[in-house]
């Protein structure tokens, strides 16, 4: 099969799919006897992105594999092909990502100590059903509260690969304007070794002794206002419309 072929397959199932497709399901896409070496479908992606670079769209590698976006710098031309206006998510919701992103694994308790308020049950539930945040374990005191992490679907909505390509909290739209506290506490940087075993997907459960520092500071947060509320690309610094 030559490579010009290859490469009309790939750009078809990834226009097709409508999600992002891992090397290991392009692979998929041919039989046996016709399967082209994993080198050669790597390199039919690089021909792709590179043919991309002067159209309105790009392709684009993230934690679940590769898809066509449009750029993020025509945004505000294509999102006016949806009625619906932007959705907007509360302070209290994008702090509680942010810690959880930024300082992963953590309980629900590690939040609330960091905010100063109880986190309220909708927030965590939202992050959930959004497939932004999942249980990866339980953090093994009495009660055994629930470790959250971030998913793969959260690094895709973002466009990032892993969650070392987060990126500087200076970076991040408009974050200056929340609490300086919480940006002091999600400085501090995350748990190395049960960070690596969130990203393997391994259920995990952290010791006191072994949970990331217990949390100090106590920011005056107005609680969860949804009132108080920042656009969803508050958090990001470029993003796909969904």
């Amino acid at each position: 099969m030559n490579s010009d072929l290859i490469k009309k397959i790939i750009e078809g199932a990834l226009l097709a799919a409508g999600k992002p497709l891992d090397i290991a399901r392009l692979e998929g896409l041919f039989e046996d006897e016709e399967r082209p070496p994993r080198d050669q479908i790597g390199a039919a992606l690089e021909e792709i992105e590179a043919e991309c670079r002067d159209r309105g769209f790009e392709l684009m590698q993230t934690a679940s594999g590769y898809r066509f976006q449009v750029r993020q710098e025509l945004s505000t031309w294509i999102n006016r092909l949806w009625t619906e206006k932007p959705k907007r998510y509360s302070r209290a919701m994008l702090e509680t990502l942010a810690l959880i992103a930024y300082r992963q694994p953590l309980t629900r308790g590690d939040i609330e100590q960091v905010r100063g308020v109880a986190v309220s049950s909708d927030t965590i539930k939202t992050l959930q059903e959004r497939d932004w945040v999942r249980v990866v374990g339980y953090r093994d005191v009495p009660g055994k509260p629930s470790l959250y992490a971030t998913t793969k679907t959260f690094l895709d909505y973002f466009n990032i690969k892993s969650l070392q390509q987060l990126p500087a909290l200076s970076e991040i739209k408009d974050f200056s304007e929340l609490d300086p506290e919480l940006e002091l506490a999600l400085t501090n940087g995350m748990d190395k070794e049960a960070l690596a075993r969130v990203a393997a997907n391994d259920e995990i459960t952290v010791s006191d002794d072994l949970a990331p520092e217990h949390f100090s500071l106590q920011s005056e947060s107005d609680g969860d206002d949804a009132s108080d509320t920042l656009d969803n690309d508050d958090l990001q610094s470029s993003t796909n419309h969904e």
